[in-house]
């Protein structure tokens, strides 16, 4: 393989592990690519810039997302300008994909923030009622060590705020990508962006109506993260807690249904009434999540204990003919074999923001078909 063709099928199967979010990071992802495709060692000149990377992982998302793409990218900057606002006392920066418009399935929103104090960031965040965690990541680089503050937001879209001292407003960033002064925006800019590259929006309407919109995830995401110190009878639950239950049994649909929204959230979902009333779980969830699920996915949730008793054969007669006589009761019984099955200590599970970012994904590209 010629050094140009080599080169290229690095930069592919990069791609292909950054677009399907096996790596994060550009120099692993090309580590990790160079060794499935060269049986010897890899000179740092076969190697594709991070650039050639990006231009790889673009190619994937206009091929696969279409005009979800762009839909996503002009939801994305007014929620980001939505936010920028709230934050305009930190002197907020736009910048990575949703600034340069090199978005793809999965990006998050990130900005720049500038204070020399976390508690006034976070303050305003607890005032907006939006959930987020701050991570201190540690990073050495040239024998230098730093520690970075992130806050992970959790909205529509996902944002990753960074916080700088606020002397470094002024500082010019490099790109690892490019090498350059990183492309930022500020709100204004920001604004004059929105306006010249999605003319057809009124960026004030769009943000009232933002504003006005419930998202059911951020409701989900407080359902379900109590749940992990919700304990269960170790003779019918040896796995543990009901948010490791839950977990496994969204795995399960997952492989099971990948395609299917409303199921995936049943299996989600069907024990969130748990952290509420134990002794009735199926009603106390209904009613936390009442308008905010479709009547399929009420439905499962409300009969998957009706399903154990009819795969018990305890159910009488009356009730197992409504249940048989329901368009979903195929979906109930699948649902009831993962809910038994989704019982395994130690088992491998995602974390309940990765479920639900998979699911805000399907829903994404359900409203684009």
């Amino acid at each position: 393989m010629s050094d140009a063709k080599l080169r290229h099928a690095i930069a592919f199967e990069a791609a292909r592990l950054m677009y399907e979010r096996v790596e994060s990071e550009y120099f692993t992802a090309k580590r990790k690519a160079a060794k499935r495709l060269c049986r010897g060692t890899v000179k740092p000149s076969d190697l594709p810039s991070n650039a050639e990377i990006r231009d790889q992982v673009q190619a994937f998302a206009r091929v696969h997302e279409g005009e979800a793409r762009t839909a996503n990218l002009r939801d994305m900057r007014v929620h980001a300008l939505r936010l920028m606002r709230v934050l305009c006392r930190f002197r907020p920066r736009l910048i990575g994909s949703v600034m340069t418009g090199h978005t793809r399935k999965g990006s998050d929103i990130d900005l720049h923030l500038f204070s020399d104090h976390l508690e006034p960031v976070t303050a305003a965040l607890d005032e907006e009622g939006l959930q987020y965690d701050v991570e201190h990541k540690q990073i050495t680089k040239h024998g230098e060590t730093r520690v970075f503050t992130h806050v992970h937001v959790f909205d529509v879209f996902n944002f990753e705020l960074t916080i700088y001292a606020e002397n470094l407003a002024h500082y010019v960033f490099k790109s690892s990508i490019t090498g350059k002064a990183i492309e930022r925006a500020s709100t204004r800019e920001l604004e004059e962006l929105i306006a010249r590259e999605h003319p057809e929006i009124s960026i004030e309407d769009a943000i009232a109506e933002q504003e006005e919109a419930i998202d059911p995830y951020q409701l989900f995401r407080l359902l379900l993260l109590p749940l992990e110190n919700v304990k269960q009878n170790p003779k019918y639950h040896p796995e543990g807690d009901v948010q490791f239950h839950s977990l496994q049994v969204f795995e399960l649909a997952r492989d099971e249904r990948p395609w299917d929204e409303e199921f995936l959230q049943a299996a989600l979902l069907h024990d969130v009434g748990k952290g509420i009333d134990p002794y009735d779980h199926v009603a106390a969830g209904l009613q936390a999540l009442e308008g905010l699920i479709t009547p399929r996915t009420a439905w499962l949730i409300e009969n998957h204990m009706l399903a154990l008793e009819y795969k018990a054969g305890t159910l009488g007669h009356r009730a197992r003919k409504k249940l048989e006589e329901s368009d979903e009761f195929e979906d109930l019984m699948i649902l009831r074999d993962l809910d038994t099955r989704g019982r395994v200590p130690g088992a491998q599970v995602c974390t309940v923001d990765e479920a639900l970012d998979y699911l805000k994904e399907l829903d994404r590209q359900s409203k684009w078909k």
